[in-house]
């Protein structure tokens, strides 16, 4: 069903002048005159305004289309700008004899003034009787819209997944990121600090006793700080009130910045008594000032070694998952596959409680690394996205992955513990453009692709399911004669 707006024009086109114009219309080129005419005479000839809509989304579809000026765009009103669809000048679109189109899949609005020639569903067999050559024209045309379409959807598959894998990435990069640059600006700051106070520290002219007996002491705060123990939050508020009241009465600049660190590393009132023993009081004000400076400069320096080890280990998982620089088959480790996965998903897992279960000493198999790990993402991505509302429930979710052998394969189970899938969809999840996702939320060639993977590595995916309990198992052959 078109739009009102879309209306005939008021001095109809010489019927001459349409059939000159269709032999313009690609597939129809080189059509005899005379079946031209037929089409001139039995269409509708309509015009429409740039900006205008010719179709909304989901309307019946019921008329050829035959565009002989202009341009026309398809798109889903919910599945962001891209067009689904372009129409230009010389083109036939619109519902066409043999296909199964029931409905519009997008919006047509029209991007400059149209010229359309309208042929209603109801003269199809009247049209492929009197045209002989209809039939060949419009399958050739229906086959170039599928290789099209798919292109399109497939395109904007990966862009999505691409989306959500930059995402995850920008998110797990982003912790150790900031961590390192919080430290490293703290560094600075602990450093610039000791460079003033560095002349004092020359000025305290410590004998060699006193020296060995600040390396003693020392190394026992050390070793005492290195030592895990527990302490609870009113223990150590009240460690560092009595710090605190200890060196306001010994005249200590900043007491507060002091008491803070030597508390965080287990440094107690006895501690400082016993270095009051061989040191006085402005030697040992000097001293502790350092120290905490001291300290404070080891935790900035060690977070900056755990943040850029974990960037590191990142990039690593980065190459791993992707297979960078390397042939496109290979000898593949699925386990390490999988923990690539997921340590690429690492922020979308959250609380989820992830079980692994990989047999030992697994072969490895000849495959295309890459794709295997987008199999593996799309199974993955599909149990937390399941088990997504129990976490914002409060009810601890469960990820259970695992790999064994099977007789000659290699078998991979994604298992979790979300609602299930209905049994009446079950069979459908494997179908391109299905899926149970909200408008613009999914575009149904997640499982698709992981399907055509698998069935490329001459293996084999099913699923069983029930509330509580989905399972996705995926069957790879060992035996590289057999995988290709």
């Amino acid at each position: 069903m078109l739009s009102p707006a879309v209306t005939p024009p008021a001095c109809p086109t010489p019927v001459d002048t349409i059939a000159d114009a269709i032999d313009r219309v690609g597939p129809l080129h080189g059509l005899p005159f005379e079946d031209r005419l037929w089409l001139a005479r039995n269409g509708t000839e309509l015009i429409a305004s740039a900006g205008e809509v010719l179709y909304e989304e989901g309307a019946p579809a019921e008329q050829m289309m035959l565009i002989l000026k202009g341009e026309i765009h398809v798109r889903r009103q919910h599945s962001g700008p891209m067009a689904l669809f372009i129409g230009r000048a010389g083109q036939m679109t619109g519902l066409l004899p043999f296909s199964r189109m029931k409905s519009y899949g997008g919006q047509g609005f029209a991007i400059a003034d149209c010229w359309v020639l309208a042929v209603h569903k109801s003269l199809f067999d009247d049209m492929l009787k009197a045209i002989p050559t209809m039939g060949q024209r419009v399958v050739t045309t229906l086959l170039d819209r599928v290789r099209e379409v798919t292109r399109i959807e497939q395109q904007a598959e990966k862009l999505n997944a691409l989306g959500k894998l930059a995402g995850n990435l920008a998110h797990e990069l982003n912790n150790p990121a900031s961590a390192a640059q919080r430290a490293a600006a703290g560094l600075v700051a602990e450093l610039r600090a000791n460079r003033e106070n560095r002349f004092k520290l020359v000025n305290l002219c410590l004998s060699e006793q006193q020296i060995e007996a600040i390396e003693t002491w020392e190394q026992k705060i050390f070793d005492r700080a290195a030592q895990p123990r527990d302490q609870n939050a009113a223990t150590l508020i009240a460690r560092e009130e009595a710090i605190r009241i200890w060196l306001n009465t010994l005249g200590c600049p900043d007491p507060w910045e002091i008491a803070a660190q030597l508390t965080e590393d287990a440094v107690t009132v006895a501690d400082l008594d016993e270095l009051s023993t061989f040191l006085g009081t402005s030697e040992a004000c000097v001293l502790l000032q350092y120290l905490a400076r001291y300290l404070r400069s080891t935790r900035s320096v060690e977070t900056l070694v755990s943040s850029t080890a974990r960037i590191f280990d990142l990039i690593s998982a980065i190459k791993a998952y992707s297979y960078m620089d390397r042939a496109p088959i290979l000898e593949v480790d699925v386990p390490a596959g999988l923990e690539a996965t997921l340590q690429m998903l690492q922020s979308r897992i959250g609380n989820v409680r992830v079980i692994r279960d990989y047999a030992p000493d697994l072969p490895r198999i000849s495959a295309y690394g890459s794709e295997l790990n987008q199999v593996w993402t799309a199974l993955i991505e599909n149990a937390l996205e399941a088990i997504a509302e129990m976490d914002d429930r409060g009810i601890q979710a469960q990820l259970r992955i695992s790999a064994r052998l099977e007789a000659d394969m290699i078998l991979v189970e994604i298992q979790d513990s979300g609602p299930g899938i209905r049994a009446e969809l079950q069979d459908r999840i494997f179908e391109p453009f299905f899926t149970t996702k909200p408008p613009g939320q999914g575009l149904g060639l997640g499982l698709d692709n992981a399907m055509r993977i698998v069935r490329k590595h001459r293996g084999h995916i099913s699923v069983r399911s029930e509330p509580g309990n989905t399972c996705f198992r995926v069957r790879l052959p060992l035996d590289q004669l057999q995988a290709y």
